[in-house]
């Protein structure tokens, strides 16, 4: 029989290809706050938000939905955004980088299309809905759109990927019938916002927030202890950052280069997005790269780290204490930079206990 998928050793280099991303953006971002980085990063200033949600994020989730599929060619979407990261990075024609993101993203809704109609659920629905939000951002950008303008639908195809990740575990703790239409009006909030202003778009965020803190299982599992109990913990906070970032946006909108547009993006992207991964990395590194991720009580430090830097950036964006929101900005830097490196140490342990 024919292999449908590939080896765990093909997966690295897509897994680089994001990092990659990952770590050019974030220096960036750093660039943008006024720290001195080195080149390339310090040349990439303009693509921080590319990087971050396209290279990095797009790469990754692309690799986690191909890996759930078991079909070769899914590998193509991870393949085609981790690519887009990379010509980001090397300086080549944006034209080039943004056909690739928008062939990865195309690949990635067709992947999710295709689950969706094996199995036609509200959170395969809901998955398939994040892939074409990421796909119209990607679209609307290749079309001469600013990043200012495509964020919501970048942002939405994020949230909308965790939501639907979410729903789907509560099957466990199944919604009743009312807060499956709640999550369904939540839906149509999020799109609505996405394409047309981002105060509705700020009213979905924080009535998705009630909606996760009110049916996700992981206000009962936040009991338990060990590796359970940390992604509980992880999610919950993340909820919190996604209720304080639709507030803001609720309050404030998204004017470009405004502290409420850095206070709600990056509560979103950093408080909530991020909070996911710590939390759910030690279940997605053992299922695409087959290695172990041994929990240690060590793996609240990250997660510690990033609400500490979260809340040094945002009192300095909300107070308008310019060193603040920098030094928030590079605690949020070292949190990431904690969070790869016990990742790394984690790994080491596994292989040294087989």
């Amino acid at each position: 029989m024919v292999a449908r998928d590939i080896p765990p050793a093909l997966r690295l280099p897509l897994l680089i290809l994001a990092f990659a991303s990952l770590i050019l953006g974030v220096g960036a971002g750093l660039l943008r706050l006024g720290w001195a980085v080195p080149r390339p990063a310090a040349d990439l200033a303009a693509f921080h938000g590319p990087l971050m949600v396209c290279g990095f994020f797009g790469t990754v989730i692309g690799l986690e939905r191909a890996v759930a599929l078991a079909r070769r060619w899914a590998y193509l979407a991870p393949l085609a955004s981790g690519a887009g990261g990379l010509c980001l990075i090397l300086g080549a024609p944006l034209a080039i980088a943004q056909m690739l993101l928008a062939l990865g993203s195309a690949v990635l809704l067709i992947a999710s299309l295709s689950v969706f109609l094996r199995q036609r659920a509200l959170f395969t629905f809901t998955l398939a809905a994040g892939a074409a939000s990421w796909l119209a951002g990607n679209l609307l950008w290749l079309a001469g759109q600013s990043v200012f303008a495509v964020v919501p639908w970048w942002a939405g195809f994020l949230v909308l990927t965790i939501a639907g990740e979410r729903l789907e575990l509560s099957r466990f703790l199944p919604p009743s019938p009312g807060a499956r239409r709640v999550f369904i009006a939540v839906l149509w909030g999020l799109t609505f916002g996405m394409a047309l202003h981002a105060q509705v778009f700020g009213a979905a965020l924080l009535a998705l927030a009630l909606w996760l803190f009110r049916q996700d299982i992981a206000r009962r599992t936040v009991k338990d202890t060990g590796l359970t109990r940390f992604i509980a913990v992880c999610l919950l906070s993340g909820y919190a950052w996604l209720l304080l970032s639709g507030a803001i946006m609720l309050a404030a909108g998204l004017a470009p280069g405004s502290a409420a547009y850095d206070a709600a993006l990056h509560a979103l992207m950093l408080g909530f997005v991020f909070s996911m991964v710590f939390g759910h990395a030690p279940v997605i590194f053992p299922a695409v790269l087959r290695v172990a991720v041994p929990y240690h009580a060590v793996f609240y430090a990250p997660l510690a780290l990033l609400h500490l830097s979260l809340a040094v950036r945002l009192t300095g964006d909300l107070a308008g204490l310019a060193d603040w929101r920098s030094m928030g900005g590079a605690l949020n830097a070292l949190a990431l930079a904690t969070f790869i490196l016990n990742t790394i140490a984690a790994v080491i342990r596994g292989k040294l206990k087989t």
